[in-house]
């Protein structure tokens, strides 16, 4: 198993869109928010993605 640990930032487009639960859906990685703050048009999130080293390289560059 890999672990990555990342920060993704979120435009106000994409506050209402539950991308973290999408990413760990479609690659089957398991998500563990670490720290996060969101307001009504940004955000941020310390994410720690675990999987196998190919779903977690996967699921980072769809984020990206």
């Amino acid at each position: 198993m890999a672990a990555e640990r990342v920060k993704f930032t979120f435009p106000p487009d994409l506050i209402n869109t539950p991308v973290i639960y999408n990413m760990g859906k479609e690659f089957g990685v398991v998500t563990n928010i670490r720290r996060a703050n969101l307001s009504h048009d940004r955000g941020w999130v310390i994410l720690e993605v675990v999987g196998t080293p190919e779903a977690v390289e996967k699921s980072l560059a769809w984020a990206k």
